[in-house]
């Protein structure tokens, strides 16, 4: 009956010359006898849902354990709420060194440890956070504790040169007023732009090249350096690449994780290396894991380094132990 109903649909309909053609997303629910009518109700509703998250122009039923995922996401994004207004969520820091082994920098990762579920991971909780607005708070915050951090560190010899580096989501970036905001946060900190590296993705700069270049060479007149995460995965071409006022490039740990013996990911690594060399940008390899990734990459003339065998991200007070003594 939904099949017909969806095939009926999708014949044309002479509203105007042409013809309009439609597509339907269909949600179903069986009754199964002791459900109210708003529980049978919801159920359809959580059944169309799916169907529209799907692609649209799908069927989809009705299963409980949709709404057993559906309640447990709506108690953690509530949860994630708290927790975003209270600011108690924290920064670990990853390690970045150059080919002599010298921490040149830190990667900032975001950690929720709940109170009852424990260690939240960052691929559960900012997908909610993107979905909810609530990025856009929380994407904020981060970057003005890096500030913070990098103010409070450019009085001490052995932290002072160091640039911290801040993942952008795309929500974030798309916001009008983001560099702007960026601004005042610089400002507000006290911190050296210079210190600032910020990571975008292909994919969010490609979804509105124009307005992103604009955005970028208004932070990069201030000094704010920018990083182009996960390099590789995307659409890669020298074409944009040497419109962007980028300063480094980096490789996706997908390439790295395969090194040395994947002649393919050999090809990607070497690929993106000899690019940022043309271009006059630094290139960042991560997720090394191992000692013959590391050379590996070495070898093919990559400039730096980040993963659990450089070490693993950590509360600031257990990454500057990593840190010269001054």
């Amino acid at each position: 009956m939904a099949i017909s109903i969806s095939e009926t649909l999708r014949q044309p309909f002479e509203v105007a010359s042409p013809g309009i053609t439609i597509g339907a997303s269909i949600g179903v629910a069986l009754f199964r006898g002791g459900e109210s009518v708003e529980q049978l109700l919801g159920n359809c509703d959580i059944a169309l849902h799916k169907a529209k998250a799907s692609g649209r122009d799908a069927l989809r039923f009705f299963d409980p354990e949709m709404q057993a995922a559906l309640d447990q996401r709506s108690s953690l994004e509530q949860d994630l709420r708290i927790a975003v207004r209270n600011k108690n969520l924290a920064l670990h820091y990853q390690a970045q060194t150059d080919n002599s082994g010298t921490i040149i920098g830190a990667e900032v990762l975001l950690r929720w440890n709940h109170p009852e579920r424990g260690l939240v991971s960052p691929l559960v909780f900012i997908p909610i956070a993107e979905e909810t607005g609530l990025i856009e708070e929380l994407g904020y915050w981060v970057i003005e504790k890096a500030c913070d951090q990098i103010h409070l560190w450019s009085t001490r010899e052995n932290a002072s040169s160091l640039r911290i580096s801040v993942n952008v989501s795309a929500h974030q970036f798309q916001l009008d007023d983001f560099a702007l905001s960026v601004e005042r946060i610089l400002a507000k900190t006290g911190a050296r732009p210079d210190r600032l590296m910020l990571e975008l993705t292909e994919s969010v700069i490609l979804a509105d090249l124009e307005n992103a270049m604009q955005k970028m060479r208004a932070l990069k007149q201030l000094g704010v350096g920018f990083s182009m995460d996960d390099f590789g995965t995307g659409y890669s071409s020298l074409a944009y690449l040497s419109r962007l006022p980028l300063d480094e490039l980096k490789i996706d740990r997908s390439f790295v994780a395969r090194l040395p013996g994947s002649d393919n990911d050999a090809v990607i690594a070497r690929m993106v290396i000899s690019m940022g060399r043309s271009l006059g940008l630094s290139v960042l390899a991560e997720g090394v894991e191992t000692p013959e990734q590391m050379e590996a990459l070495r070898q093919y003339g990559c400039h730096a380094y980040q993963g659990f065998l450089i070490g693993r991200p950590s509360p600031v007070e257990e990454f500057v132990l990593l840190l010269p003594s001054q």
